[in-house]
C-alpha cells in the first residue's frame, strides 16, 4: 500500500533528513537523492521546486525579495539590447541597398 503525503508530511520529511545529516556530521541541505522518488514526487508536489521547498520546510532561508526584480530588470535590458541590434541591422541592409 502507498503511504499518503501533504503538505505537513513533506515538510516533516525534510525537516527529519535535515536533523538526520546533521547528526552524521553532515552540514548540507537535503537532496533529491536522499529521498525515495515518492517522497520527491510527494516534496515537489506540496511544496514546489526544491529550493522553494527547502525554504518552506524553514530549512533554508528565502531568497532575497528583490531578486524577482533584479531578474526582471535583467531581461528587460537584454531585449531592448536585442531589439536595438535588429534594428541596427535593419538600418544597415537598408543604407547598403541605398
Amino acid at each position: 500500500m502507498k503511504k499518503q503525503y501533504d503538505r505537513e508530511s513533506a515538510v516533516r520529511l525534510l525537516v527529519n533528513m535535515r536533523a538526520a545529516l546533521l547528526a552524521r556530521g553532515e552540514n548540507r541541505y537535503p537532496q533529491r537523492d536522499d529521498f525515495s522518488p515518492e517522497q520527491v514526487v510527494a516534496i515537489k508536489a506540496f511544496l514546489g521546486p526544491w529550493p522553494r521547498a527547502l525554504e518552506a520546510a524553514g530549512i533554508k532561508p528565502p531568497r532575497d525579495p528583490a531578486f524577482r526584480e533584479k531578474q526582471l530588470q535583467k531581461r528587460i535590458a537584454q531585449r531592448r539590447r536585442a531589439t536595438q541590434c535588429k534594428i541596427e541591422k535593419q538600418r544597415q541592409i537598408r543604407d547598403s541597398r541605398a
